[in-house]
């Protein structure tokens, strides 16, 4: 499990590979994409979503503008053969829309496009990845209104008790559907009656 959730704090120095976020009198150097770089370089102070490598000679921080980016970072270095620089390298030649629209549409010509990712690398990210990145579009649809919001916190933190996030969407689905009275604590109550 991650120690480190999000970084905020003045930016020293941007470059379109990595930041200095100063907190706390330390400065953190962190890696970052060409796109979260797009996002940055006018700002003075940013809020960064974090991921960690640690190996016995480095201790890596890489950092992103959102929780989406972070999200399909994870799914990219979740594939065989593919490293935290990789991934890092797909997110500064194509958007997170971009890669994600690639995997779902087989499409090997526009991953092959980035430097560092051959046909068979290319093949293996959609065949690896496909099934994960539809579902993360999904759970992006949730339902209209103000339930959208309550629905995603109570899927967040059933996932985080070790539920399926497949099931748990449609227990959650199901009992907004039946009764719109919920707040997110009584929504995860009555969710774990029914997992």
């Amino acid at each position: 499990m991650p120690i480190y959730e999000y970084i905020q704090g003045p930016l020293i120095a941007v470059s379109p590979a990595e930041v200095i976020v100063e907190q706390g009198g330390i400065g953190y150097n962190i890696q970052i994409s060409v796109h979260s770089y797009s996002q940055l370089r006018s700002r003075k102070e940013a809020l960064l979503f974090i991921h960690e490598i640690i190996r016995e000679d480095s201790h890596d921080l890489y950092g992103f503008f959102g929780k989406d980016e972070r999200i399909l970072f994870r799914h990219l270095i979740s594939v065989s053969g593919v490293g935290a620089n990789t991934a890092r390298m797909m997110l500064s030649s194509l958007s997170p829309q971009e890669i994600k629209d690639a995997i779902l549409h087989d499409d090997v010509i526009v991953l092959k496009r980035i430097k560092g990712i051959g046909t068979k690398s290319a093949e293996r990210i959609i065949v690896d990845l496909r099934d994960k990145i539809g579902k993360l579009d999904e759970s992006v649809q949730f339902l209209p209104g103000s339930d959208n919001t309550m629905r995603h916190e109570a899927l967040s933190a059933l996932i985080m008790l070790g539920f399926g996030k497949s099931d748990t969407g449609k227990v959650l689905d199901k009992l907004l559907a039946e009764n719109g009275d919920f707040d997110v604590e009584s929504l995860i109550k009555a969710a774990l009656k029914k997992l």
